[in-house]
């Protein structure tokens, strides 16, 4: 199992994390889903298959920001 942690601006509320966990919760491979918007930090546990672009591709899918890595 892999942890990737994703920087994420535009969460605001508790409605705005549950929206994160439910479209990440679609993708194959993804195991759990933690997400925090008070700190902006998204935790996703997934196979190794499972690439951090797709992730962050269907974060901002659903209207939020992600903060690239470097």
């Amino acid at each position: 199992m892999k942890e990737t942690k994703i920087k994420v601006n535009g969460m605001v509320c508790g409605g705005c994390e549950n929206r994160v966990k439910n479209a990440l919760s679609t993708i194959n491979g993804v195991e759990s889903v933690e997400a925090d918007y008070k700190t902006g930090i998204v935790i996703v546990k997934t196979n190794e298959e499972t690439s951090r672009e797709v992730l962050e591709e269907k974060i901002e899918d659903i209207g939020f920001e992600t903060v690239k890595e470097g």
